[in-house]
């Protein structure tokens, strides 16, 4: 799956739950997506959730904003270096980024960025169209 794919398939998934919650304030929303409230209401909606597993190291995980706005993915790579081609990297260059090479791929991993799966972090960034925090994600200039 492209990032591409990923990032539409998940954004109909976060916009029919968001569209069932017309009745709740911003922060009730936001609360809905506590990880363990939307494991248990909407299996589906992460691979994780079957598992019991969680992408990210934290007690107080929620799954709003589950692909950070700070987040930069170019499917047809961002350009060459020493280990292979760049797919995707962190706008910010937070501190808890890490890469990951695979066959020639270089891959930012956020697992170890709690960031956006705060409360404080989604407040700060919330809108009810996810796709509107994230707009920015892609940001492709494709290596030549």
């Amino acid at each position: 799956m492209t990032y591409a794919q990923w990032y539409r398939d998940f954004g109909d998934r976060h916009r029919a739950i968001v569209a069932t919650l017309g009745h709740l304030s911003d922060e009730e929303v936001i609360a809905y997506f506590d990880y363990d409230n939307l494991r248990l209401r909407h299996p589906d909606f992460c691979p994780l959730y079957a598992t019991g597993e969680k992408c990210h190291d934290t007690d107080d995980l929620n799954c709003y904003l589950c692909g950070c706005p700070h987040f930069r993915y170019c499917d047809t790579g961002w350009g060459e270096e020493s280990a292979g081609t760049r797919y995707s990297r962190c706008a910010i260059t937070a501190r808890f980024e890490q890469t990951f090479t695979h066959e020639g791929s270089i891959h930012t991993d956020c697992s170890a960025c709690p960031l956006p799966h705060t409360t404080g972090f989604i407040r700060e960034h919330f809108d009810r169209d996810w796709g509107k925090i994230m707009e920015e994600c892609e940001g492709c200039v494709p290596h030549t």
